[in-house]
């Protein structure tokens, strides 16, 4: 009875593991008896807690490493597909497009300036879209970038989306091209997203510097001498490894 109304306790109250139980002073004996049950019960609600922790972390990453290969929005099943080429910009060829307006005007012409050069550089095509679903051009932004075309040959190219979707998940979405896996895999762009994408990074630094630390982190990467990352760059990076 009481092992059963300790872990019932934990889970209602979320009661950390380590917080000892409650235990009666009507003797020394059956203080004793207590402790030795709570210190088990707090062991065993310790390895089932770090069980499912494990397992939670193990999925997030799985779900996340098949969410950054397919277009964003369509390949989310609890949102629906939308197609508003009326929000795109009337100026042809931007780079950084804010329907959500995340950067300061500043930040986001030196961010389009930046990654002009790069694809001028390298080859290499980098595209920001600030939205907020559902205002967002959504799948009409493939035809003003010319992207994720069906045969297309020019597939060396990255989409962020940047979407709070109301504070309840990583801000930082990434679609890439086929072209662009053997330079940046997989791995790279989970941590990319583990180290500037939380509801907790963008709370303590802003939404614009999560934006702006993402971004360079991949064009640090994409100047390099290998043109290759598996893990992601410290910050401040400099001028000349941003192409600048």
């Amino acid at each position: 009875m009481m092992r059963s109304f300790c872990l019932l306790s934990f889970m209602a109250l979320k009661i950390s593991a380590f917080t000892p139980g409650h235990t009666s002073h009507t003797s020394t004996a059956r203080q004793a008896g207590q402790l030795r049950m709570s210190t088990s019960n707090q062991q065993e609600v310790s390895r089932r807690s770090l069980f499912h922790n494990t397992a939670s972390a193990i999925a997030v990453i799985a779900s996340t490493s098949a969410a950054i290969t397919t277009f964003p929005l369509e390949s989310q099943a609890r949102l629906e597909a939308v197609d508003r080429p009326d929000l795109l910009p009337k100026e042809a060829g931007l780079n950084v497009i804010q329907v959500e307006k995340f950067l300061t005007t500043g930040q986001a012409k030196r961010m389009d300036s930046m990654l002009s050069k790069l694809e001028a550089d390298t080859g290499f095509r980098l595209r920001v879209l600030c939205q907020s679903y559902p205002n967002t051009p959504g799948t009409a932004i493939k035809n003003y970038w010319d992207l994720g075309k069906e045969g297309q040959k020019d597939d060396k190219y990255i989409v962020l989306v940047v979407d709070q979707f109301g504070g309840k998940g990583n801000v930082l979405n990434f679609n890439v091209g086929e072209g662009m896996k053997l330079n940046l895999p997989n791995v790279f762009w989970t941590r990319l997203q583990a180290k500037y994408g939380t509801t907790f990074y963008v709370k303590e630094n802003g939404i614009d510097f999560a934006i702006t630390n993402a971004v360079e982190s991949v064009v640090t990467c994409l100047r390099s001498t290998d043109q290759f990352c598996m893990n992601v760059p410290d910050q401040g990076a400099s001028m000349k490894s941003l192409g600048f």
